[in-house]
């Protein structure tokens, strides 16, 4: 007589868009690519470099989360810059978290304070990130966080260097606890880079642009 088998309980998925944003040079990408465990997004010490959105899926146990790597928020000058800021901003529109990520080497300058300003009002959770730890003046850090939280009362703020890897796990953690239950939206062994779909926002972001004045 054969024992009866007992059913897989299979465990609940979860899966959610984290939208990435900041000054230029914050260290946006690099934290991406850190998240997704292999390169997505352009690094270089070069600000604006990512000129389209891109995509990486990071993988946390049962979680999936969708990462959305803005270009750097900055003051535009050229027509093509004004859509590609439009588009970064586009890119956070109904993400489960905002995740502002601020240079903490480099400090609170007035880009920075912008986009904390411009951030008030918004309906989705925003995270502070402070990232560099490993370069900043470790005396700095609770200052600057404090003076960032006196402008915008974060949901959450962690200190993290994605280049080291310090606090990154801790971090990627956080945000799988909070991504909504769901079904996942790529295979598992997907690593993900979208170059099609970069392609089409660029494409989106340049078509946005309006023609030069005759």
């Amino acid at each position: 007589m054969t024992e009866p088998t007992t059913p897989e309980i299979s465990t609940p998925k979860h899966c959610g868009l984290v939208a990435i944003v900041g000054a230029p040079n914050a260290g946006k990408s690099t934290l991406v690519n850190a998240l997704v465990g292999q390169k997505v997004a352009i690094v270089s010490p070069k600000a604006q470099t990512t000129r389209a959105k891109l995509m990486g899926v990071a993988i946390e146990g049962d979680t999936q989360i969708l990462l959305v790597d803005t270009p750097g928020i900055f003051e535009p000058k050229r027509r093509f810059d004004r859509a590609m800021v439009a588009a970064a901003w586009g890119g956070a529109e109904g993400s489960d978290i905002i995740a502002l990520v601020v240079d903490a080497k480099g400090g609170i300058g007035g880009k920075v304070t912008a986009i904390v300003e411009s951030l008030v009002g918004r309906t989705e959770p925003i995270w502070l990130i402070l990232n560099k730890v490993d370069l900043a003046d470790k005396t700095k850090l609770l200052i600057h966080a404090e003076k960032l939280n006196a402008l915008l009362p974060f949901a959450e703020t962690f200190f993290i260097s994605a280049g080291t890897g310090d606090g990154l796990a801790h971090f990627k953690t956080q945000l799988a606890k909070a991504m909504p239950e769901g079904p996942w939206h790529y295979p598992r062994r997907s690593g993900l880079r979208l170059d099609r779909a970069c392609a089409r926002v660029r494409s989106d972001a340049r078509a946005a642009v309006p023609p030069a004045p005759r």
